[in-house]
């Protein structure tokens, strides 16, 4: 059962080109971006939320027919023609100046995540027309799985920028353990967060946490808006989740750098950690993500007994495996 929601505009910036996605079918859900309809959502939603006190203007009149500002007030702030803005605003962003998008992204009172991904829209604009293109499958070097193996107190993960976890040290998988036991699969936080009645549970601030996902998800299509199974992913949560549906119309982007997550793990109880996401320089769009707890409290008692049972359950594994060798 999803937590429960207001109402929220569902208007989608792209078209879902299978239905409902049957078991059999849903890894051939595709979602096709369409940029006119990306860049004008954006925008709109941006101004939307500007009040011309906000922006410096004075609000004349009482009776304003829309929320936030008016397209000629952006371009007054922008300093440039209401027919230019105008053109924008309709999805034609071809062309754009780089000087251009950064009085945009001034008179929007846009943050360091939305800039980025108006510069993100603006380039796929221009850039010539690709179908949805397939990623091969990206695997971790060994070096990196070697980093990932010698954090043994701290949990670790390596992730690309649709979320999918290609690596994982010891205590990570056991951190994880709800994440990657789940019958959602492949290994993803936004699958498992969406599609995994277990999840709310997991994250205890799991609203926070689903958005969280939603905004990072929308930045990494701006960024890369041919990459089909980023588009089967999306597709796929979107026909299977109205929540999801409803946080990925409010076309929000954020960076995923640093913060603190509160999870409840099924073995050792609760948990307040902070995590730093570390960009592999050497492989383009993954990133390692590591967890820490603040030394002498209760969640780093909790993550020296998760790592004993971790170690537990692996000793286990390994008498098995040695059983059945000498069977």
């Amino acid at each position: 059962m999803e937590p429960a929601l207001g109402l929220a505009r569902e208007s989608l910036s792209f078209r879902v080109l299978t239905g409902l996605p049957s078991a059999a079918r849903r890894e051939r859900t595709v979602v096709a971006m369409d940029n006119r309809n990306e860049v004008r959502d954006f925008l709109t939603s941006r101004r939307a939320r500007i009040t011309p006190e906000q922006a410096g203007l004075p609000a004349y009149g009482g009776n304003r027919r829309v929320a936030g500002l008016r397209r000629e007030e952006v371009a007054l702030l922008a300093g440039v023609s209401v027919d230019y803005y105008t053109r924008l605003e309709r999805g034609n962003a071809h062309g754009a100046s780089e000087s251009v998008l950064e009085a945009l992204a001034r008179a929007l009172q846009l943050d360091e995540a939305e800039r980025a991904h108006l510069f993100d829209l603006a380039r796929a604009a221009t850039a010539t027309a690709r179908t949805p293109r397939r990623t091969g499958k990206q695997q971790v070097r060994p070096s990196v799985q070697r980093i990932l193996d010698s954090m043994i107190t701290t949990p670790a993960y390596v992730r690309n920028g649709r979320l999918d976890i290609l690596a994982a040290n010891r205590l990570g998988r056991a951190l994880y353990s709800p994440l990657f036991d789940s019958p959602a699969q492949p290994a993803n936080p936004a699958r498992f967060i969406f599609l995994d009645p277990g999840a709310p549970q997991f994250y205890l601030e799991w609203e926070r946490q689903a958005q969280d996902v939603v905004a990072i998800l929308r930045s990494e299509a701006g960024r890369n808006p041919h990459d089909r199974a980023l588009s089967g992913l999306i597709g796929e949560l979107s026909t299977r989740s109205q929540i999801f549906r409803t946080w990925w119309a409010a076309h929000n982007v954020r960076f995923h750098r640093t913060g603190v997550k509160r999870l409840h793990h099924p073995v050792v109880g609760d948990l307040t950690l902070t995590f730093e996401a570390l960009e592999l320089a050497a492989d383009e769009g993954l990133r390692i993500s590591a967890y820490t707890a603040e030394p002498g409290t209760a969640s780093h008692d909790a993550l020296n007994l998760l790592a004993s049972w971790a170690a537990t359950l692996d000793q286990a594994e390994a008498a098995r495996q040695s059983q059945g060798e000498n069977a």
